[in-house]
C-alpha cells in the first residue's frame, strides 16, 4: 500500500497519504530526539518532552483534518459546520458502518487507505505520544484514531469477509453535495476467500495490530479485540493471496495497487511488536523476506528498529535478514539527504513521508548510540537527518518561494479555496446532487492533516530513550 497509492492512485485520493505522513511528519518534528514506550523489547523511556517549539504546535490545527472526515454521529464535534452523517451505512447487510472517515474531499469510505492512515497514526502516538501529551494533543489523537478503528472492527463480521468499500466512487464523483445531505446509495464492497483482497486484509491487521498497542493501557480488553481482529486477518490475507485490484477491478482508478507483498510484511511486523511471537519475525526474515520486500517499504525503517534494540531469541539468519533490512533502511536514508552522493528528489507528499521516517531513523540511532551513517564514503550523523526533516515541515508550513503554508488554518497566508465538498457548500445550501458545483469558488476553511506526524516529532525538544533492554 505504502509505495502504491503514492504512485497508483489517479484520483484525490493521495490526499490520504500525504495527510497520514504529515500527522507523521508534524509528531516526528515535534519529537526531535525521542523514541517512546509501548513496543515490544522497549524499555520504559526516560525522555521527558523539553521546550516546546511553538510553530510546531501547529500539531491542533492538522489534526482537525480527522474531524472534518469523520462519518457517523459526531461525539464532542469540534468542526462547526460538520453533523451527523453516513448514519444507515452498513444497513443492508445488518451492520453498522456509521463511523470511519471520508477519503479526501468525497464522500466514500476506502478501507485500505483509512486502514493505512490509523497504521501511521499509531506509529506516531506510540513513537511520540509524549509530546502530543505535552501540547495537550495525545487525547484528540487518540480519540481520531479510534474513531477508525471502531469502523474497522464492525467492517470484519467474521473471520474471512471484510468490507473494505462503503459508495460508489462513480456516483459520487458525480455530486458535489455535504456528507449531511447526500441521498445517493451507499452499496457495500467485501473481500474473502473467494474474492481475496490480500492488501486490504493485510494493511487492516497492521491497523489493528498496532492500535491495540496504543490502547493497551487504556482500555485492556479493548486492545485484546483488536488483536484477535489483526491476528485473523493476517491469516484471511496470507491464506487467501490475491490482489483487491484483480478482486474488485473498479478499485484500480483510485487505490490501485500493483503487489501485495509489502502489504504481508508490514502486518507481520507489526503483529511481532504487539505480540513478540517468534512466527511473525520469522514471517518477514527467513520466511518472505527476499520474495516481498519492495524498494522503500516503511517497513524496512520499522524492521530495523529490532535491529537496533536486538529481538529476543532472534536466530543466527534471523539477525542477518534484519541487518539486510537495516542496510536498505540506510539506503533509503541517503538518497533523502539533500548531500548525499545517493540523493533523489519527490513531490510534497512524499517528501513529508520522507521527513517522518528520518526523524524516526535519527530517533533509533540516537536511542541505539549509533553514531554514523555511511552513504557512499561520506558520513552523517543523526543530526543530519533530523535537519532534513526539519526543513520538510517548514518548508509545509511556509518556508517557501510562494511564503505560503500548505497546512489552511495555520500562519498568515494559506490556500483559501480548498478542493473538500464539506467545507465548500454553506450549511443551510439546499443543493442535491449537481448544484453543490457552483459552491466550488466559495473560500472554505478544510483543515488537513498533512503534517501531525512531522509535527508530532519536532513539538518539543526532549531528551533520548538510554536502552531497548
Amino acid at each position: 500500500m505504502e509505495a502504491e497509492v503514492a504512485e497508483q492512485t489517479k484520483s484525490k485520493g493521495w490526499c490520504w497519504y500525504l495527510i497520514v505522513f504529515v500527522i507523521g511528519a508534524l509528531v516526528v518534528a515535534a519529537a526531535t530526539l525521542t523514541i517512546l514506550k509501548n513496543f515490544h523489547n522497549s524499555a520504559k523511556p526516560t525522555s521527558i518532552p523539553g521546550a516546546i517549539v511553538e510553530k510546531y504546535a501547529a500539531l491542533e490545527i492538522a489534526l482537525q483534518f480527522f474531524d472534518v472526515q469523520k462519518s457517523g454521529k459526531l461525539m464532542n464535534n469540534r468542526i462547526a459546520w460538520r453533523g451527523d452523517s453516513g448514519l444507515r451505512d452498513g444497513n443492508e447487510e445488518n451492520l453498522d458502518l456509521s463511523n470511519g472517515m471520508y477519503d479526501a474531499s468525497d464522500l466514500i469510505k476506502f478501507g485500505f487507505p483509512m486502514a493505512f492512515t490509523a497504521t501511521v497514526l499509531s506509529w506516531a502516538i506510540l513513537e511520540y505520544g509524549d509530546h502530543m501529551n505535552a501540547v495537550k494533543q495525545l487525547e484528540h489523537a487518540q480519540d481520531s484514531l479510534k474513531w477508525i478503528t471502531d469502523y474497522l472492527i464492525n467492517t470484519h463480521p467474521s473471520a474471512n469477509v471484510l468490507y473494505v468499500q462503503v459508495g460508489d466512487p462513480e456516483v459520487d464523483h458525480n455530486c458535489w453535495e455535504r456528507p449531511e445531505a447526500t441521498t445517493e446509495k451507499r452499496p457495500l464492497v467485501q473481500v474473502n476467500m473467494s474474492f481475496p483482497g490480500t492488501e486490504v486484509a493485510a494493511e487492516t491487521a497492521a491497523a489493528m495490530a498496532s492500535a491495540s498497542m496504543v490502547f493497551k493501557k487504556i482500555d485492556l480488553t479493548y486492545s485484546s479485540m483488536l488483536l484477535m481482529h489483526a491476528q485473523q486477518l493476517f491469516i484471511l490475507a496470507d491464506t487467501y493471496r490475491g490482489s483487491y485490484s484483480v478482486s474488485i477491478p473498479q478499485v484500480q482508478k483510485y487505490y490501485n495497487s500493483t503487489g501485495y507483498g509489502d502489504e504481508l510484511l508490514w502486518a507481520a511486523t507489526w503483529l511481532y511488536h504487539a505480540t513478540g511471537k517468534q512466527f511473525y519475525l520469522k514471517y518477514v526474515t527467513e520466511k518472505n523476506g527476499n520474495e516481498f520486500a519492495s524498494w522503500g517499504s516503511p517497513t524496512w525503517v520499522l524492521l530495523s528498529r529490532i535491529n537496533f534494540s536486538g529481538a529476543k531469541d532472534e536466530s543466527t539468519s534471523e539477525n542477518l535478514d534484519l541487518q539486510l533490512y537495516r542496510e536498505f533502511a540506510e539506503a533509503i536514508m541517503c538518497a533523502l539527504l539533500p548531500d548525499s552522493p545517493t540523493a533523489t528528489s519527490g513531490r510534497t507528499e512524499t517528501s513529508v513521508a520522507s521527513a517522518f521516517l528520518a526523524v524516526l531513523y535519527s530517533d533509533y540511532m540516537l536511542t541505539s548510540q549509533t553514531e554514523t551513517l555511511y552513504c557512499n564514503g561520506k558520513s552523517y550523523k543523526p543530526k543530519d537527518l533530523h535537519k532534513f526533516a526539519i526543513s520538510q515541515a517548514d518548508y509545509v508550513l511556509g518556508n517557501n518561494p510562494m511564503k505560503m503554508s500548505y497546512l489552511i488554518g495555520y500562519g498568515s497566508s494559506y490556500p483559501q479555496y480548498a478542493h473538500h465538498r464539506g467545507s465548500s457548500i454553506p450549511v443551510d445550501a439546499k443543493t442535491g446532487c449537481r448544484d453543490g458545483f457552483k459552491t466550488l469558488s466559495e473560500p472554505t476553511t478544510y483543515n488537513s492533516a498533512l503534517i501531525v506526524g512531522l509535527l508530532s516529532g519536532l513539538i518539543t525538544s526532549s531528551s533520548m530513550v538510554q536502552s531497548f533492554a
